[in-house]
């Protein structure tokens, strides 16, 4: 059994489906994926994203707020309090920091992760962070403002493999995508070698990052199954060991999880 540990269903484009994300569920459901984590990136849409997905059992769903989106979702510790009364939210995020694409909203970013970082550790729920060229700064809010009894994951991750052992170090996990199929990413490779099967997970990011043999069409939860070829061919074991395990590491992070 697989587990798709982010992805974004109220993003996918429905017309190869039928129009019905249930035929996504479905197609997920015959290459043994079991369930998957629905990542919130903005307050302002978390309702619509949780309607359409919340009548499938095995979908689980996080509330927060993305570095790209601090200015028009800013932080909002009510809000979030509020919805993480709901059982069916097993983390908060994904927030974190990009100075990737804007530099502009660096100071907001930094706030706003802060705040989901205490605020997590004060409900014991895990993080799950964004971070994209801001290394330090990313390590340094955690190690300021994180509970290494919540901790979280650092997902699609495509940053060093110091960075990866930092964050090992605070307790955290290191979710990877279809990039680590991807023709350019040997550096990235290497990290997977690296990083402990028990401290991995592994995630589409969809409708993202479809990994090859899927590359350039829309990503779906189906190819998580991919990701896990990857790792298993790269650490040269079974593909069953990788779902084993990373499927138990997923229920050990989010520990709502297992009351379901």
């Amino acid at each position: 059994m697989f587990i798709d540990s982010h992805c974004h269903l109220d993003m996918l484009k429905l017309d190869k489906h039928d129009g019905q994300l249930s035929n996504v569920i479905s197609a997920a459901q015959e290459r043994n994926v079991d369930k998957m984590l629905c990542v919130c990136v903005d307050l302002n849409k978390f309702d619509s994203m949780y309607a359409c997905a919340s009548d499938f059992d095995n979908v689980f769903f996080s509330a927060g707020i993305h570095p790209l989106h601090v200015e028009e979702s800013p932080y909002d510790e009510g809000r979030l309090r509020q919805l993480a009364d709901n059982p069916r939210i097993v983390a908060l995020g994904e927030t974190g920091l990009d100075y990737h694409y804007t530099q502009d909203s660096i100071e907001q970013q930094k706030e706003s992760f802060a705040g989901h970082l205490q605020l997590a550790g004060e409900l014991d729920l895990p993080v799950i962070v964004h971070t994209r060229d801001a290394r330090e700064d990313t390590i340094e809010l955690i190690k300021a403002h994180g509970n290494v009894n919540s901790a979280g994951v650092l997902h699609c991750f495509t940053e060093s493999l110091e960075m990866a052992k930092s964050a090992l170090e605070l307790g955290y996990m290191i979710s990877f995508s279809g990039i680590i199929t991807f023709r350019n990413a040997e550096e990235l490779r290497e990290v997977v070698k690296a990083v402990p099967l028990e401290r991995m997970l592994i995630e589409t990011d969809s409708p993202y990052l479809a990994p090859v043999p899927f590359r350039g069409k829309q990503n779906q939860p189906a190819y998580v199954a991919d990701v896990a070829a990857c790792v298993a061919e790269l650490k040269g074991i079974p593909v069953e060991q990788v779902a084993e395990q990373t499927t138990e590491n997923f229920y050990t992070l989010f520990k709502r999880t297992r009351a379901s």
